[in-house]
């Protein structure tokens, strides 16, 4: 095969331009195939992977705003009943982020996120017709399409969609268990507000239409998604066949620049003792923990936005509106950090400067009374949080080798995280409204503590790469996974 079949293939000499995210190339054809693949998998993948995030929080917080339209009086349950259905719905939604990261390899992902999507649309459309009460992979996904220098700035841009659902969805740009704010302090969505003016149409009531319509959604978006995403570059039907060559050649050439073999991940057969090297990590703790602070702060947010905004002399509907400003400034800082973070080739470096700001934030909010104060801290607060998530989830993927790993330690991550919204959901009682003193001086112990976990795993990166570089990982070399002592972990 000729270099001009291959789509001027990378030599040796530019694979560590390509490991960087560099997009100096060979020759100018090579450059150009660079800027055209790159540009057909970020306006092709990324936008759906948005869509399909944005509705699984749709889905997750359309239990609170539609509590709001009788939903517990409409069914018979009391308040125990709902805030037990929801820690069992919670708990099952963390408990199967390993199996579903697991099943991804097998089912391709093609036909199982798409399914995952539908099957929970069903799920919460079906929720508008029950009577009585006992009627995500995506990081992983990325991780197979970008090199290790440009998943940062993707996940960035993906994760937007977290934030900007919180002017769509909701004040709580993640899902809320537990949500128990009563109708005069919550600001509703805009979305759930203005399907709430379907009224009784067809007998159902306000509460039942969103989860019809919603869900309903939810599982249209997952039909499209299985004919618009490509279980990877080299299936990908919006490539033309050099550029898909290029696209498989291009990752292959980063992966031996780094150590990592993709090749060899294409083909790699289950095995427990993948999983058991991810389970038992230091750096998946490590960065499972400080995103354990992280989300915590995040589920918080949406509890006392409202509170802090209508304390300002706005009405609910005005509320709604100013409410969207944090979160609109967090999304192009994230983004920003983003890609200052695949630039340079560094996470937790850039966490390290980036937390400090929601720290800051929450340190003043718990102190002072002042409610224009407060609200100038929420921007610094969603600032310092969305975009330390990026980071985070790139840093752990970056750094696991070998599929079942990366899949094992993506899942651990996301699950032991996300249960900081239990733990958002009981320091933050309604009695303490509106100072809410004490739940802002937990989250903000912990995402100190954070802050301190992630300098760990930054010092922790450095010393495998100085054992590997001083000879100590030598018996792994030609492993290609991050053994190898060719596998530089990033810091």
């Amino acid at each position: 095969m000729s270099s001009s079949d291959s789509g001027d293939l990378p030599n040796k000499a530019t694979v560590e331009e390509i490991e960087k995210g560099s997009t100096v190339h060979v020759s100018s054809t090579s450059k150009d195939l660079t800027r055209k693949v790159l540009w057909k998998l970020d306006t092709r993948i990324l936008p759906i992977l948005a869509v399909l995030f944005l509705c699984s929080f749709l889905d997750r917080t359309n239990v609170g705003n539609a509590k709001l339209y009788n939903l517990e009086a409409d069914l018979g349950i009391t308040n125990h009943q709902y805030d037990q259905g929801l820690a069992v719905f919670y708990a099952t939604y963390i408990l199967s982020e390993i199996p579903s990261n697991l099943i991804l390899k097998k089912l391709t992902p093609q036909i199982w996120l798409p399914c995952l999507t539908f099957l929970w649309g069903v799920s919460a459309m079906c929720l508008g017709f029950v009577q009585n009460f006992a009627g995500f992979v995506g990081v992983l996904y990325l991780s197979t399409v970008y090199t290790r220098g440009e998943l940062a700035l993707r996940i960035g841009i993906f994760y937007t969609a977290a934030s900007l659902s919180g002017a769509f969805g909701g004040m709580h740009p993640v899902p809320l268990p537990f949500y128990t704010m009563s109708t005069s302090d919550n600001v509703l969505g805009l979305l759930a507000r203005g399907i709430a003016e379907i009224g009784t149409r067809g007998g159902l009531n306000k509460w039942r239409w969103i989860f019809v319509i919603e869900g309903l959604f939810t599982a249209i978006v997952g039909i499209a998604a299985y004919f618009i995403l490509p279980n990877g570059v080299g299936t990908a039907r919006f490539l033309n066949e050099e550029e898909r060559e290029f696209a498989v050649n291009r990752l292959n050439a980063a992966s031996q620049g780094d150590g990592s073999n993709r090749e060899k991940e294409v083909t790699e057969r289950f095995s427990w003792s993948e999983v058991g090297r991810g389970v038992f990590s230091l750096q998946t703790w490590f960065t499972a923990a400080a995103y354990f602070g992280i989300l915590s702060g995040l589920y918080s947010f949406g509890l006392f936005l409202p509170t802090i905004i209508t304390g300002l002399g706005y009405t609910a509907d005005e509320a709604q509106l100013w409410s969207v400003i944090p979160y609109a400034v967090a999304s192009v800082v994230t983004v920003i950090t983003a890609f200052i973070s695949d630039r340079f080739r560094v996470r937790g470096i850039v966490m390290l400067c980036s937390l400090p700001l929601a720290i800051i934030g929450y340190g003043v909010i718990a102190n002072i009374d002042n409610n224009k104060v407060k609200y100038g801290m929420t921007f610094l607060m969603a600032t310092g949080l969305y975009s330390s998530v990026p980071p985070v989830l790139g840093w752990l993927s970056n750094n696991s080798a070998g599929h079942y790993k990366r899949a094992t330690t993506s899942a651990l991550q996301l699950a032991i995280a996300n249960c900081g919204g239990f733990v958002a959901v009981f320091i933050y009682p309604k009695a303490q409204e509106p100072a809410y003193h004490k739940g802002h001086t937990v989250i903000l112990g912990v995402l100190c503590a954070g802050w301190f976990l992630i300098l760990c795993n930054v010092l922790y990166c450095w010393k495998i790469n100085r054992d590997k570089a001083n000879g100590k990982y030598d018996k792994y070399r030609g492993f290609g996974d991050d053994r190898d002592p060719t596998f530089k972990l990033v810091l």
